[in-house]
């Protein structure tokens, strides 16, 4: 078993180099984007209720502590869903697994824009958590079997990239949609954006008969045998926890800051486009810098969530701030992924990833709920503090694997 040392290069690419092709083609680019496509509607449906948060409470009479309950839902699923879908799944190829959870994704933003209560839409979020949990534990590791082994860091931020896609386009798009049209046009809008990717998955994606041996008892044996998975289990959970405690109640916190409604969907259109960016450009930083980048990421978040709490005041102050966060932001998904596919062996990269995902998506549920009593209680600034605070732990990982791997 193998551990993470930060090592540049993968113990995959150490075992699949020589055969690999030189250079990924064009048809195998376009199956990434296919798969890249999918993670941006699925990352869009889990985060979207972010921007519409106040319309949705408003009209179906809820708080915005409540309502963040409609992150927190499908967090929870993912997490369960994440290690049953690998194990339960395993004998199918992974193609027809995606296409699957895109119908699923699509069925469930039907069921939640057709809900006349708040019960109801939650219902239909719990559908859009099975698909979460599903899609990333099958979609996260898939770039190793889709381009050579000199593309994989870069074909695993273009995957990861839909993840920025969804901040930069999906979340903005969705509350540009629903101040113009309504919170229900906008899920409609990702029902139909969900079947897009079905059909580029089912054109572009190539047959790719499973190769795992998953069990139950695959799971907590790696995280017993292996500390790099450990440790990526760790900084998973405070790096999401902090982020979506704060940002979960972004609305809320911007409008409490002299931020008019309408102003709102810009300023996310702008964090999304600085995460969008940073995870782009982390494809040439994840293979030889991943301790750096993983100290610049909790640097950049922790200092965005601070400046937020007492620093803004106006468009420009706010825009400036989501920015430095969104930049932190964007490193997240391409460093973890790829701290855990460095941390195991070949065949073991699902079972890393759905443990990733299961960690992830806990996270997330964990945050906004905790979020959501933290801004019932006192204030919406209240989170960003706390945000701020559980990514210290971050920055000290990144700086003591750094001396290790310097000593």
């Amino acid at each position: 078993m193998t551990t993470l040392d930060d090592r540049p290069t993968s113990t995959v690419k150490a075992t699949t180099a020589v055969a690999a092709p030189e250079r990924a083609t064009l048809k195998q680019w376009l199956a990434v984007a296919a798969v890249a496509l999918g993670v941006f509607v699925v990352m869009t449906s889990e985060v979207l209720p972010v921007g519409l948060l106040t319309p949705i409470s408003g009209e179906l009479g809820v708080s915005a502590g409540t309502a963040g309950l409609m992150v927190t839902v499908p967090g929870l699923v993912a997490a369960v869903a994440a290690p049953l879908s690998i194990v339960f799944t395993r004998r199918l190829d992974r193609r027809l697994v995606l296409i699957g959870l895109a119908v699923l994704v699509a069925g469930a933003n039907v069921g939640a824009a057709l809900a006349s209560g708040f019960e109801l839409l939650l219902a239909a979020r719990v559908l859009v958590g099975l698909s979460i949990g599903a899609f990333w534990a099958v979609a996260g590791g898939i770039a190793l079997r889709l381009v050579p082994v000199r593309d994989v860091p870069r074909a695993t931020a273009a995957v990861y990239g839909g993840i920025g896609a969804a901040t930069v386009l999906g979340v903005p798009a969705g509350t540009l949609i629903g101040d113009h049209f309504g919170w229900r046009a906008a899920l409609w809008t990702l029902a139909g954006l969900a079947i897009v990717a079905m059909t580029a998955i089912a054109i572009l994606v190539p047959k790719l008969p499973s190769n795992t041996t998953v069990s139950f008892a695959s799971l907590p044996k790696l995280v017993r045998a292996n500390k790099g998975v450990r440790v990526g289990l760790a900084l998973t959970f405070f790096i999401v926890t902090g982020h979506f405690i704060a940002y979960t109640f972004i609305s809320p916190i911007l409008q409490a800051n002299g931020i008019a409604a309408g102003q709102v969907s810009g300023l996310l259109l702008a964090f999304g486009a600085a995460a969008l960016i940073a995870t782009v450009a982390s494809g040439s930083l994840i293979g030889t810098r991943l301790r750096g980048t993983l100290a610049v990421l909790g640097v950049a978040m922790a200092l965005g969530m601070a400046l937020m709490a007492f620093a803004v005041g106006d468009l420009f102050s706010a825009t400036a701030v989501l920015l430095l966060w969104g930049i932190g932001y964007g490193l997240v998904s391409p460093v973890l992924q790829t701290w855990y596919m460095n941390s195991v062996e070949p065949g073991e990269v699902e079972i890393a990833t759905s443990l990733n995902t299961v960690m992830f998506n806990l996270s997330i549920a964990v945050g906004s709920f905790a979020g959501g009593y933290v801004v019932d209680a006192t204030a919406p600034s209240g989170v960003l503090w706390i945000g701020a605070v559980l990514l210290i732990p971050v920055v000290l990982i990144a700086i003591r694997a750094r001396k290790r791997a310097d000593a």
